[in-house]
């Protein structure tokens, strides 16, 4: 039985749904909105967090108000079926297409966290998985112009911490040396599929070089293989992983070569299907995963660590506990590994009761 199956036909009553927008400066710096969705039925309440990255598309929902006309009994799987005919933004058509699939997620999301606790059970135990501590990378930019600063003010309070990084081609050979020295970088991400967003980096080839050579054991996340690029990769391919393109088992096989690494980011897939018949089709495959995460504010962040824990609790995952994205480093804040749940309820990683 696939671990869709397992959840496909969980029976869920949804008599209500209702939404609240959040809002937090980051330490990439800008304002972070996202909107949280709460699902009501039968004494319970699912929830999920759409981390649409426009703060309009956020301010649009709450001022339209939408009535979608959820209240029924379903399957999970059916519920999912229902969403197809909705219109998830409003009359307005989102500037981009994976809008659409954050927007998905937070609903569908919410109706697997209620469904699993009107079944009274909890995600690890519908799929016969067990919760694990979950390592995870603090993921930061270095500033402008970039130095290393942020990363040993952060090694300052936790000298084990491990790095998610993004160069840039203002990088120097210095400042990759000093990195490097750290010995604490696992990700370098490069993202070179955006385009359109505030996070486009440019595709440089010396940047390229100066990382591949600078960080001979690290992750190499969304390289863009041009003509001018593509020959730095050979031999290197089981160090490069792929984020950006990842949303189903059909954008895996289209890669450009079979892949060894993977960020999975549950909001990419839109639905509960497509995620848990990708991350099986990974595990099937040897594939290495860790989880990924797009500044989520509130629920949405313990759901991209409980998939961590039950999937990959050992990959260098970008899950961190919502203070390591403050504007500056901090004190005080839970280390890596997270410690598993014992008594989770839902989709979430908090205990719920006793053990």
């Amino acid at each position: 039985m696939s671990f869709y199956d397992r959840v496909a036909d969980l029976p869920l009553s949804v008599e209500g749904c209702s939404f609240e927008r959040r809002e937090r400066e980051t330490s990439s710096g800008f304002a972070r909105a996202t909107t949280v969705f709460s699902l009501a039925g039968d004494g319970h309440v699912g929830r999920g967090e759409d981390v649409t990255y426009e703060t309009d598309e956020h301010d649009a929902l709450e001022e339209a108000n939408p009535n979608w006309n959820l209240a029924g009994e379903y399957t999970l799987d059916s519920f999912s079926d229902a969403l197809d005919d909705r219109d998830l933004f409003v009359g307005r058509e989102p500037d981009r297409v994976d809008f659409q699939y954050y927007r998905r997620w937070g609903l569908e999301s919410a109706a697997l966290d209620l469904a699993l606790r009107q079944a009274e059970t909890d995600l690890g135990s519908a799929l016969d998985r067990r919760y694990n501590p979950v390592r995870f990378v603090v993921s930061t930019r270095l500033g402008e112009p970039p130095t290393a600063d942020r990363v040993e003010r952060w090694l300052e309070i936790q000298p084990d911490a491990e790095f998610k990084l993004d160069p840039t081609p203002d990088w120097t050979d210095d400042l990759v040396e000093t990195l490097a020295a750290t010995g604490a970088v696992r990700i370098l991400d490069l993202k070179g599929d955006y385009e359109g967003t505030a996070v486009d980096n440019p595709v440089d080839r010396e940047n390229y070089r100066r990382v591949l050579d600078g960080f001979p054991e690290g992750v190499i996340e969304d390289p863009r293989l041009t003509e001018e690029t593509r020959e730095l990769f050979d031999g290197e391919e089981g160090r490069v992983s792929w984020d950006h393109p990842i949303t189903s088992v059909e954008s895996i096989e289209s890669l450009p070569f079979e892949p060894q690494w993977l960020n999975v980011k549950p909001s990419r897939f839109g639905t509960v299907e497509s995620l848990l018949d990708s991350i099986e089709y990974a595990l099937e495959r040897d594939i290495q995963c860790y989880g990924g995460g797009q500044f989520e504010l509130d629920v949405g962040r313990e759901h991209i660590q409980t998939m961590a824990s039950l999937f990959y609790p050992d990959g260098p995952n970008d899950v961190a506990p919502s203070g390591y994205n403050a504007p500056e480093p901090q004190a005080g804040l839970p280390e890596s590994p997270l410690v598993a749940p014992a008594a989770p309820a839902g989709l979430g990683f908090v205990d719920e009761g006793e053990p």
